[in-house]
């Protein structure tokens, strides 16, 4: 059985919502045995817990503890980066989801370690449209699928990695979705979703399944 933990909620994201569609993601895999879900807090990370060796660590979280009473105030020194890195090196696997790329350094070893990070996004939601590459590691995947979403916009070296996933909307076009391996582990990064409806909807589900199998080397299920 592997081991998933996921870290979810900040200051902007409620983590009741990001463990619903968690939990749709992975039920065939908990249903049948393959995965346990343990979940987790950033301090948890922070005190250094990574040597228990979790499968998957999937963080949905972001740098800054108080954003608006204490914009400098975060959680992620250098040192616990390195332990991130030397994690996924020696043979773990990294889901950086929606504000897991938020405000880590940009020069860090956390952010080398998943070559790409988050830059900015619209002040108002908007209809975003997700379209899938197909012919990546993760399978024939091409398609669409579309929800009102905070439109993350990410720097990301994409000769570096392989991107699975783009995204489109009013304001323009972004990356929002790309994998590798580092060392002997994988890292996978994914920028939607912020709200519940894009967090539940069927056709980011069906992918984040596909992430996960990628991630765990998991047995296929009928996604």
């Amino acid at each position: 059985m592997r081991t998933i933990w996921a870290v979810v909620g900040d200051f902007y994201h409620e983590a009741e919502p990001a463990r619903k569609s968690i939990e749709q993601v992975l039920e065939p895999f908990l249903a049948n045995g393959q995965t346990e879900l343990l979940y987790k807090e950033v301090s948890d990370l922070a005190a250094g817990q990574l040597g228990q060796k979790p499968d998957l660590v999937i963080l949905f979280a972001e740098n800054r503890l108080e954003p608006q009473s204490d914009p400098e105030a975060s959680w992620m020194t250098e040192d616990i980066g390195r332990q991130f890195e030397t994690y996924v090196s020696g043979g773990g696997a990294w889901l950086a989801w929606h504000s897991g790329l938020a405000s880590y350094p940009e020069d860090g070893a956390y952010v080398k370690m998943l070559r790409g990070y988050f830059l900015s996004h619209p002040k108002e939601h908007s209809d975003v449209t997700y379209i899938l590459a197909g012919g990546t590691v993760l399978g024939e995947l091409e398609g669409t699928f579309r929800f009102k979403d905070e439109h993350y916009f990410v720097a990301c070296s994409e000769q570096e990695t392989e991107v699975f996933l783009r995204s489109s909307s009013r304001d323009g076009e972004a990356i929002a979705g790309w994998l590798h391996p580092y060392g002997e582990g994988r890292v996978a990064c994914v920028t939607p979703a912020h709200l519940a409806e894009g967090l539940l909807n069927e056709g980011f589900i069906r992918l984040m399944r596909r992430v996960v199998v990628w991630s765990l080397q998991l047995e296929p299920v009928d996604v």
